[in-house]
């Protein structure tokens, strides 16, 4: 199974080359069976397309925004270890990995890494906060027309309000932390909530 490079011939997979989080060999497989299925082009590598064609991206509100979040700024393909890395961030955080060395570089499936992923969604012109207009933009595309703008509105200001705390309108990622201290963290997946953790 190779991968790497974005081609299927140079480099073979090995569980060391997805050390940044914990999966099986068959984990690795199905996942691997998965991006193949997926790679439509056949060159080791997926785009935006072949994203959108999958049916619950596809009908999820925040498709196109976690689709984003496959890609590097400026990237419009991407390989296997990317694929994984983008992955990393759904998975659970099991016990062992919360009592890791405290020297070692802390999973993408953190706490803290899922936050960050979940900030991004919100955070539309990457400029590290999340402003009133990117709040309501977002909640327009999880929520449609089902509740009124002035209703939107109304969400989004007494968001900024509670989260901001150093006044400047909208929330930073450690605004978000603290914000997002909560027992989950969700992201909509076009009929249901996927728990981040």
């Amino acid at each position: 199974m190779p991968w790497l490079n974005g081609t299927r011939s140079q480099q073979s997979l090995s569980l060391n080359t997805v050390c940044f989080f914990a999966v099986s060999h068959s984990q690795i497989t199905r996942l691997y069976s998965r991006f193949t299925s997926l790679d439509k082009g056949e060159n080791g590598t997926l785009s935006r397309e072949d994203f959108q064609r999958i049916p619950e991206l596809a009908i999820n509100p925040l498709g196109d925004r976690i689709i984003n979040a496959f890609f590097p700024e400026g990237e419009d393909q991407v390989n296997f270890r990317g694929f994984m890395r983008t992955l990393a961030h759904f998975r659970p955080i099991e016990d062992n990995e919360k009592n890791k060395d405290p020297t070692a570089s802390e999973p993408l499936n953190s706490r803290t890494n899922k936050l960050l992923f979940a900030f991004q969604l919100y955070d539309l012109d990457r400029d590290d906060k999340i402003s009133r207009d990117e709040l309501l933009q977002v909640l327009r595309m999880m929520v449609g027309v089902n509740i009124s703008d002035e209703q939107l509105g109304s969400i989004a200001d007494r968001t900024i309000q509670e989260a901001d705390q150093n006044g400047d309108n909208s929330i930073s990622f450690n605004e978000f932390i603290k914000v997002g201290n909560l027992q989950h963290i969700y992201v909509w997946a076009g009929d249901h909530y996927l728990i981040l953790t």
